[in-house]
């Protein structure tokens, strides 16, 4: 799988970490930057830049997925998913990996790189990769619903049991 990274330079250790092991796993791994250490650096040149590319590749029918890392993994998240077509999911553990792919079908995570361990990260990134979408009727509904919200700006209706009473 082809596997799209960025981060900041919270990240760049993790990143740089992130790029062997992803080849050793048998990965095409893609690196967005930054190259350098730069404690000035911006996440959104380096984030956004990866989340397109995972667009751009699933747009082409490629099943490609995102690595956006920095201190919290909070502001890669939101730059990820300004990207039309990308869902990040801030990633804190197995158990969060697990059901941002398995739920919503997650394709871009986000971790903090001053959060965790590098072997804990790590994981989360294994079982993010090898967890695939359970494909149930209630999740895909829901991400259609937001599906068509980025491309419309239309909300969902209100299900009946949301509407108030009249009288």
């Amino acid at each position: 799988m082809r596997v799209h990274l960025g981060s900041d330079h919270a990240g760049l250790e993790l990143k740089d970490h992130l790029l062997n092991w992803l080849v050793d796993q048998g990965h095409e791994a893609v690196d967005h930057g930054p190259f350098v250490y730069d404690a000035a650096d911006d996440y959104p040149v380096f984030c956004l830049r990866a989340a397109e590319a995972v667009a751009a590749d699933r747009q082409d029918g490629m099943d490609s997925l995102g690595i956006v890392i920095g201190g919290s993994g909070n502001g890669e998240q939101m730059a990820a998913n300004k990207v039309t077509g990308i869902r990040a999911a801030l990633v804190w553990s197995e158990e969060t990996a697990t059901l941002a792919r398995e739920h919503n079908d997650a394709n871009v995570i986000s971790v903090g790189g001053r959060m965790h361990t590098e072997q804990e990260m790590t994981r989360f990134i294994e079982v993010f990769l090898g967890t695939p979408y359970s494909d149930e009727e209630r999740h895909t509904r829901r991400i259609g619903m937001l599906a068509e919200y980025e491309k419309t700006g239309n909300l969902p209706p209100l299900p009946e049991s949301a509407l108030k009473p009249q009288g």
